[in-house]
């Protein structure tokens, strides 16, 4: 079995990030290819993917092999190499990609600063391209910028079998969740028929749930405001008091308990004042 796939791994030394964006006509291409530890690596290993390239690269990399080391080994340990596909970075931003001669065409990858991109059974060089001239010249987060990558990808052609599944893996020091380890965000689409556009909605509920507030888009709650949210919570069953308009103790107990429902506990401020973002959201909901 040969998924058709095509990957970015990169580095952002502004932020000490780790990240790899893939997409393949290959269910849950998420188990299968990114691989990425904070302050050592990340690695992307596909086409007959050898999944111990993960966690072997990984090792030697934070052993202090350089990703080209890494690779010249991985390479000379398997005698399938010629089957085979991988990028690396590592966090000084050095980079390796190979392709082995037996992988369909289009195959191949390319280099640079801070990131290798690779794939193969690709509508052509300029699926590979495209993902390269995008992340460089994109700016946001490293996520957003590997996202972006990964559309403009597909936009090129992408793996001409067609779509499947997509993942984003972003690593940062003690960026998951509540801080115990350092999957910063770890998103995957198994089965889709336009993974990146799903994953990029992923992505977006990410940032609402786990991102953090800018402090420019803090409103107080006035009146207006705090009788809108009594009318939303009345009618979702966590406030039975008057609507109007009062922000008081028994509107913002169950303020607190709808947003917690809703997961926006990391969104909330203290005293009466909302962010922009959870205030919307509520908006929105059906």
């Amino acid at each position: 079995m040969k998924p058709s796939t095509f990957s970015i791994v990169a580095f952002d030394p502004a932020t000490g990030e780790l990240g790899i964006a893939v997409e393949s006509k290959f269910l849950s291409v998420g188990a299968v290819v990114p691989w990425a530890q904070s302050g050592v690596g990340a690695i992307a290993t596909q086409s007959w993917a050898n999944t111990s390239f993960g966690p072997r690269g990984l090792r030697m990399l934070k052993q202090g092999m350089t990703p080209k080391q890494v690779g010249a080994k991985l390479i000379a340990t398997d005698k399938n190499a010629h089957q085979r596909q991988f990028g690396i970075v590592d966090v000084k931003g050095r980079a390796f990609t190979f392709t082995g001669k037996s992988c369909f065409d289009w195959a191949g990858g390319v280099t640079g600063k801070n990131f290798a991109a690779q794939g193969n059974i690709l509508a052509g060089a300029g699926v590979v391209d495209a993902l390269v001239n995008t992340f460089v010249k994109t700016s946001g987060t490293l996520a957003e910028r590997l996202a972006a990558a990964l559309a403009a990808g597909q936009a090129a052609g992408g793996d001409r079998r067609g779509q499947e599944s997509a993942a984003l893996l972003v690593v940062r020091a003690k960026g998951g969740y509540a801080g115990f380890n350092d999957r910063f965000i770890d998103l995957r689409v198994d089965d889709h028929p336009q993974p990146i556009d799903e994953l990029k909605r992923l992505l977006d509920l990410h940032h609402l749930y786990l991102g953090k507030t800018n402090p420019a888009d803090i409103l107080p709650i006035d009146a207006n405001i705090a009788r809108e949210l009594q009318t939303l919570m009345s009618k979702r069953g966590f406030y039975s008091g008057k609507t109007d308009g009062a922000w008081n103790d028994a509107t913002q107990h169950a303020f607190r308990e709808f947003a917690g429902v809703e997961n926006l506990e990391d969104r909330l401020v203290d005293g009466a004042r909302i962010d922009r973002v959870v205030l919307e959201f509520l908006r929105g909901l059906k």
